[in-house]
């Protein structure tokens, strides 16, 4: 899968004269970077929340109270609701996805039954996910829509949900040829995943207590 100006770019390179060794100093650059990789995997540890995107090493920093409520409630729903259906594997915060340049560890990540069969103990390292999930905040913005945007495209993240926890709204897309196109934005009413089979939350439960606690009830119900 590509992009849309991937094939300008192509050409581009190809209609200069230095492309020879413009692709020489490529793989030299990718050469070093991934060295830098293999020892990025070598220093981290459980401690860490820390990814490699494009040769550097982004470590995070503590993130504030709606950011933690929000990734943990919608944690607590999926997982949940995952688990009694027997639907997969659900992660959170640390659990790494290892795409072909980067690594990332987003804040909710989503695995079918058919990858997360393959998670033996001591796994750490993980494929492309089906869903992601990214909750804003300052540090991480620009990332979340910007190289994470494309790059989980890329590898066929099938859904991706970015939440505002300010703002207290879900963006919610789905993977169309090979980009990523807004489903859906809002600030109230229920979501439903495609990816996850009939999962549905009210937005509230993700943000507001007494919702959550709601929602996580009717999850249990249904394992009745």
């Amino acid at each position: 899968m590509f992009f849309e100006s991937d094939d300008s770019r192509l050409n581009a390179i190809m209609d200069d004269p230095r492309a020879p060794s413009m692709v020489n100093e490529l793989l030299s650059r990718l050469q070093i970077e991934q060295q830098k990789r293999e020892k990025f995997y070598q220093d981290i540890d459980d401690d860490m929340k820390v990814e490699f995107i494009n040769g550097e090493i982004i470590v995070h920093s503590p993130v504030k109270k709606e950011h933690t409520i929000a990734a943990g409630y919608l944690y607590k729903l999926l997982d949940t609701y995952v688990q009694i259906h027997k639907l997969g594997f659900v992660g959170y915060e640390k659990v790494m996805i290892s795409l072909i340049r980067n690594d990332y560890e987003p804040d909710v990540v989503y695995f079918s039954p058919e990858k997360a069969q393959h998670f033996k103990e001591g796994h750490w390292k993980y494929p492309a996910a089906d869903m992601a999930v990214e909750v804003l905040s300052k540090d991480t913005k620009k990332r979340d829509l910007g190289i994470k945007f494309q790059d989980y495209a890329l590898h066929g993240i099938e859904e991706y949900w970015v939440i505002d926890p300010i703002k207290k709204t879900v963006e919610q897309y789905f993977l169309q040829n090979g980009v990523y196109e807004l489903a859906l934005k809002i600030n109230k009413g229920e979501i439903s995943s495609k990816v996850v089979k009939d999962f549905s939350v009210d937005i509230a439960a993700i943000f507001e207590s007494e919702a959550h606690l709601d929602a996580l009830e009717q999850i249990f119900k249904a394992r009745k």
